[in-house]
């Protein structure tokens, strides 16, 4: 079975979009991937038109470069969750562009973050109640789910450091109560060790998902840090083996995508980095292609608490 092989813009275009969609396109391509990732608001612009679009679309497709998915980092700063409601109206003005591109550029899936009760690292939001983000969360998602069905853009739901959706049958349900093939979600195999096993969430929300991040994560004693996103795809606490079981039961043929941000590189984090780009594209095609599955490196430390 061949799985299609993405790779993230961010570790290949840095955070502002400075690198062309272009460019980036012919940087998978040279790394032997199938698949780019790209960002909407750093590249494409948010105001990025249907023609540059189908430009966008016509050098990929001549490339043999699939555009498969859509990401975004919109909502960390206008959640489609929060108590201020025009901060929410904001979040799903946002949301329907980002429905009406994504279809421009052909693509299927694109990220959402549903909401959250705290950023963790910006000490600048506000905590909003756990049931607040629910209640506001569907209530936003119910006004754009119209347009990506007129569109067939399906909004994936990541599972991401937000506090919502600890467990994947609180996700199946939260997703189950739209009623819709056109939401689903946006499964992060690094992003769950936080507080779960990715092998584990596959299993329970089978066809619910629609993409996928590959990343690793290393734990730290019960719990773990941004610090704990590093460098090397194949080294951390992801059993890939178990994941691509999983996978490969569920007849899973959607995207993989290597989302690759080494947070353990903090506060010297400096994207792009096309030596990373590089060694992480080796890494998802020796796991993708050649099977071949690294040992769980788990690296939590051992404390005494009695």
């Amino acid at each position: 079975m061949g799985y299609f092989k993405a790779m993230n813009y961010w570790t290949i275009g840095g955070f502002e979009g400075e690198k062309s969609p272009y460019q980036a396109i012919d940087d998978v391509k040279k790394m032997g991937l199938d698949g780019l990732e790209l960002i909407f608001g750093e590249c494409p612009k948010e105001d990025i038109t249907e023609e540059e679009c189908k430009n966008i679309v016509k050098y990929a497709e001549d490339k043999g470069i699939g555009l498969k998915t859509l990401a975004t980092g919109f909502y960390w700063r206008s959640s489609l969750s929060s108590d201020d409601t025009a901060e929410r109206e904001r979040a799903i003005e946002f949301t329907l562009n980002y429905i009406k591109v994504a279809s421009w550029l052909k693509v299927d899936n694109i990220l959402v973050v549903p909401g959250a009760v705290d950023v963790a690292w910006d000490e600048s939001r506000p905590v909003t109640s756990y049931k607040n983000v629910w209640d506001n969360s569907t209530n936003s998602l119910k006004k754009v789910l119209k347009t990506a069905e007129e569109y067939k853009v399906t909004i994936c739901i990541e599972n991401v450091w937000n506090k919502f959706l600890l467990s994947p049958i609180e996700l199946k349900i939260f997703l189950d109560q739209f009623n819709s093939e056109y939401i689903g979600s946006y499964f992060d195999v690094g992003n769950i060790l936080l507080y779960g096993y990715p092998e584990h969430w596959i299993e329970i929300l089978k066809d619910k998902i629609k993409a996928i991040h590959f990343k690793n994560f290393h734990r730290d004693d019960c719990g773990g840090t941004l610090h704990g996103f590093g460098e090397d795809l194949l080294k951390g606490d992801v059993s890939f083996g178990k994941v691509m079981k999983e996978l490969e039961k569920i007849k899973y043929t959607g995207p993989i995508t290597a989302e690759m941000i080494p947070f353990s590189k903090l506060p010297d984090l400096v994207l792009p980095d096309m030596k990373l780009a590089v060694k992480t594209a080796e890494g998802l095609i020796d796991l993708l292609e050649n099977r071949n599955y690294p040992e769980n490196t788990k690296t939590v430390n051992k404390t005494t608490l009695f």
